[in-house]
């Protein structure tokens, strides 16, 4: 069974490209009938909260994911610690002493002769004495995974065959001073005891896979697959992050995009067009990893609002009856609902059709005529065509000279829904009273 996880950091809310990946590993995890985790990397005490953690969950309940399982890094500390000390005792973590500043300071020396910054192993080369020396000095060592030095390689789901130079690469942290973990290990502990066979995250993590690669061996497991989507940038070609507020999840929401065209555009990008599909299973089906391609996506609101707009002229009244606002029957949103760009929308045409509206009157005379030539009721359809047909035999007017009128009389606006559908909702006692230019 194919088994993937979205590990979001409770640290702030969603923005698209925290909902590009949990896509991506839900749609991919669906399409093969697998496994979804969600799993919060809350290991920074400072910053992680569990306000934010819900807020997640909500977000991701909206855009319509749902999880088998949920975890908490916070909750899993003695794993990891297990963990480093199995690496330890195969000589895998090794003590280093550097200060912040020491190490610094060692990079640029490195860069000024023109070499690589990769952290020297000097650490390596001390004796227990230097290091019982430097703890009596008052240091606490950070601990670094030794890599092997060989190149790891993997078949990228997204980018095909890649391998990484570990000799090029520094031996990474995996332990803080204070005792705290980095990102590293208690992921690739995770990954292991929850089984995941598939890894979909940013590309910005390819260079650090090599790493992990070893890391899995050396804990004894089989690294999972590996694939590493496009990095996203907005419309203006800038990085996505937490903080860019007019992308998170919660802003497009209150905004009115629609969550199922949020999904069908951010599931395209990087893998062709947007296509509208019906529901979430149904964008699982074509969905495929390889498809993406190299670059840097970009996303733009506005096209994602034009998508939403699409989306919800095409929706039947059942699959948005439980969300339009009291008093919204399927007559009215079959009306309204090719000339609305967000569902709050449909709010305005209530109103018009249902209570009082100022009417705009541009020719008295033609409105008096109009209203004479109001049919009786019952209404259809039907009516909008007679009636007018009327009101140009007896008033020579076709065009917009006969129809604009009418509509800044019935609705006070310069455009909106064909009107031979309004009409009946506005009825017959409304109609004639704006027509006579009173707020009917």
């Amino acid at each position: 069974m194919v088994r993937v996880r979205f590990a979001p950091s409770p640290t702030g809310r969603l923005h698209v490209g925290n909902a590009y990946v949990a896509l991506a590993n839900w749609l991919h995890a669906r399409r093969a009938g697998g496994w979804f985790l969600l799993r919060f990397d809350d290991t920074d005490r400072e910053r992680s909260t569990a306000a934010f953690a819900e807020d997640i969950e909500a977000d991701l309940r909206w855009l319509g994911l749902a999880w088998d399982e949920v975890a908490h890094q916070s909750q899993r500390l003695d794993r990891y610690a297990a963990a480093a000390e199995q690496l330890k005792a195969g000589g895998r973590l090794y003590p280093c002493y550097e200060t912040p500043e020491e190490l610094t300071l060692k990079r640029k020396l490195q860069l000024q002769r023109g070499e690589p910054p990769v952290y020297d192993r000097a650490a390596l080369t001390l004796s227990a004495p230097e290091r019982a020396t430097l703890e009596a000095q008052g240091r606490h060592p950070h601990w670094r995974f030794k890599l092997s030095g060989a190149r790891s390689s993997w078949v990228d789901l997204v980018r095909g065959p890649q391998q990484i130079d570990e000799a090029s690469q520094s031996d990474p942290v995996l332990v803080r001073a204070d005792g705290s973990f980095l990102y590293t290990l208690p992921t690739v502990v995770d990954d292991i005891d929850f089984a995941i066979t598939d890894v979909v995250h940013g590309a910005d993590h390819v260079t650090n896979t090599g790493a992990q690669i070893e890391l899995f061996v050396a804990l004894g497991a089989e690294p999972p697959r590996f694939g590493h989507l496009p990095l996203l940038s907005d419309a203006s070609g800038e990085g996505l992050s937490k903080r860019t507020g007019s992308l998170s999840l919660a802003d497009l929401r209150a905004g009115g995009v629609e969550a199922l065209a949020l999904a069908s555009y951010v599931a395209s990008l990087g893998a062709g067009a947007p296509e509208l599909r019906g529901s979430l299973e149904a964008l699982a089906v074509d969905f495929d990893l390889g498809r993406f391609h190299g670059g840097s996506p970009r996303f733009d609101r506005g096209e994602l609002e034009n998508l939403s707009a699409r989306l919800l002229h095409q929706l039947p009244f059942a699959a948005v009856a439980e969300r339009l606002p009291p008093g919204c029957s399927e007559r009215l949103w079959l009306a309204v609902r090719g000339n609305i760009r967000r569902l709050a929308d449909v709010e305005t045409w209530r109103r018009i059709s249902a209570e009082p509206t100022a009417p705009v009157i541009e020719s008295p005379d033609f409105a008096a005529t109009a209203a004479s030539l109001l049919p009786e009721e019952p209404w259809d359809e039907a009516t909008w065509a007679r009636w007018t047909g009327a009101v140009r035999r007896t008033t020579g007017r076709s065009g917009r000279a006969l129809f604009h009128p009418l509509r800044l009389a019935l609705t006070g606006r310069e455009d909106g829904p064909e009107l031979k559908l309004l009409l009946p909702l506005i009825g017959r006692e409304r109609a004639l009273a704006r027509l006579k230019g009173e707020t009917g």
